[in-house]
């Protein structure tokens, strides 16, 4: 297990397909995709680099970060990988800082870093219980915090928080992983009323879900057809981050036709 997405497979090709087209009103725009190394998190970042925007992949895992930013930059985009422990405010705000460093602002932060730990709660520890809602629920508000001061100078600012259909409903053994969904989204509905005087958006990106190894490597029974491609999730985040000045998504769920987790 890491402390970002769970190991990945690369990315197809397809994954880049809703988003293949340069956006006019996303180019040139600086966004920080946590958890970036694989799945959801690689998905948007080549989605967003198709989209024009500059994109900085991060992880906890480096050198698969690294690999996601140079496949974006043969295909054409404009990428940077980082190393960020979402849950390490000193991470966070020296990562803020290479951006801006970089790319003289940052202008979009997807907080898409996640982890679980499959388990009655019982047998969990406190120290597992603890990890999730610190990558889950911790990681974006320190991650966010760290970003306002360069979010408030950037351009068209925005804030994305992957959250989840954990945080719609419940099942066994994933305790922890619900209490840090329905906060994330507790946190991103309070977040977007508290920054919307600033002029920066907020949006909770609701997942169902999606043929990444998050759900694939720890529950093999999973029928893939059931499941969504991420980069269809990632299309909804370029979507959101397209909308005029005057008009925001707070909260949008994404599901796979045939998923029933939800409703």
């Amino acid at each position: 297990m890491t402390l970002d997405q769970q190991p990945s497979s690369p990315i197809p090709a397809s994954a880049t397909a809703p988003g293949s087209t340069p956006s006019p009103s996303l180019a040139g725009r600086v966004a920080l995709v946590t958890g970036a190394a694989g799945g959801l998190g690689a998905a948007t970042s080549r989605v967003l680099a198709s989209a024009g925007m500059r994109v900085v992949v991060a992880d906890v895992r480096e050198e698969a970060s690294r690999a996601v930013s140079e496949a974006i930059e043969s295909d054409g985009g404009e990428a940077m990988a980082l190393a960020l422990d979402v849950r390490e405010a000193s991470s966070a705000e020296a990562a803020v800082a290479a951006i801006v460093e970089r790319f003289g602002s940052l202008d979009v932060v997807v907080n898409n870093a996640g982890t679980d730990v499959t388990k009655a709660f019982e047998e969990m520890s406190s120290d597992e219980f603890d990890l999730v809602l610190d990558v889950n629920l911790r990681g974006p508000a320190v991650v966010t915090r760290a970003a306002l001061p360069a979010l408030r100078r950037g351009r068209a600012p925005h804030v994305v928080n992957v959250a989840s259909t954990a945080a719609k409903r419940a099942w066994p053994n994933a305790t922890a992983y619900h209490a840090s969904k329905w906060g994330l989204l507790g946190l991103s509905h309070a977040l977007h009323a508290e920054l919307r005087p600033d002029g920066i958006k907020v949006t909770a990106v609701v997942a169902g879900g999606m043929r990444t190894p998050f759900i694939l490597e720890r529950f093999p029974e999973v029928d893939p057809g059931i499941l969504q491609d991420p980069a269809n999730v990632a299309a909804t985040i370029r979507f959101v981050l397209e909308l005029p000045a005057e008009t925001v998504i707070p909260e949008v769920m994404v599901l796979p036709m045939r998923e029933t987790s939800w409703p």
